[in-house]
């Protein structure tokens, strides 16, 4: 055993030392193979040991949030509403794309702890501070949707919230079929699906969310808030609108 594992391992254990080992041995073999017994011996104590930090498996993935949360970060000092929030946007997904589990883990939580309720505060904040209306930043919050955590939530993602198992490739021959098979079926899809590629590298979980694809909807969704919030737009008005 090396000194720095002797080390580790007399260190006294925290919550905060829990949760870094958890986001680290996550980010190593993935959130599915994660567990409380496989936590304990990469930190050197019984699996009891945990349960005085965290009451349960779903307590340490709050934690894990919680810790992902603390690397956003805080508003810009100064800037203008847009500014900031694009800038904090994209600090969440910066720290999704560090963290490959995140995703997948935010999008399973049910429990909002105080870290998560006050980034979503504070989030909310940039578009009050902005001289946005209540009314206007509620409907803004529902359409940001998943993208303010740094993510765009996928058309076609598997509906328990997780992602779905990577699938293995078929045979070139087989792949031909499909594709003649799509374009006499389905030939818009597959149109449109073909017309660009996408930076692997960049993508948060899985499909077409890479970051050119999420920079290009989130500056979209900003200059339409900012238009409506020039306009003095107010769904009373808006839902007056739409009966016409």
């Amino acid at each position: 055993m090396t000194q720095q594992a002797q080390r580790a391992r007399r260190t006294p254990l925290s919550r905060d030392r829990v949760l870094d080992a958890a986001v680290a041995l996550a980010d190593e073999v993935g959130i599915e193979a994660l567990s409380m017994r496989r936590l304990a011996h990469e930190l050197g104590v019984v699996p009891m040991a945990l349960y005085k930090h965290v009451a349960n498996k779903e307590e340490l993935l709050d934690g894990m949030v919680d810790a992902l949360v603390s690397e956003i970060a805080p508003p810009v000092s100064g800037a203008g509403w847009k500014d900031a929030v694009r800038l904090r946007v994209l600090s969440a997904r910066r720290a999704l794309l560090r963290h490959p589990w995140a995703r997948q883990v935010l999008e399973t939580r049910t429990n909002k702890t105080p870290a998560v309720l006050g980034y979503m505060d504070s989030f909310i904040g940039m578009f009050l501070a902005g001289g946005f209306s209540v009314d206007l930043t509620h409907h803004v919050m529902h359409a940001l949707g998943s993208r303010m955590w740094g993510f765009t939530q996928e058309l076609f993602d598997d509906p328990a919230g997780g992602s779905p198992a990577p699938q293995p490739v078929p045979p070139p021959e087989a792949q031909a079929v499909m594709f003649k098979e799509m374009a006499e079926r389905y030939p818009n899809i597959l149109q449109v699906a073909m017309a660009s590629a996408h930076d692997d590298d960049s993508v948060v979980g899985q499909g077409c969310d890479d970051q050119f694809e999420f920079e290009f909807a989130l500056d979209l969704l900003l200059d339409g808030f900012e238009g409506l919030h020039t306009g003095n737009w107010s769904s009373r008005n808006g839902r007056h609108q739409a009966k016409r």
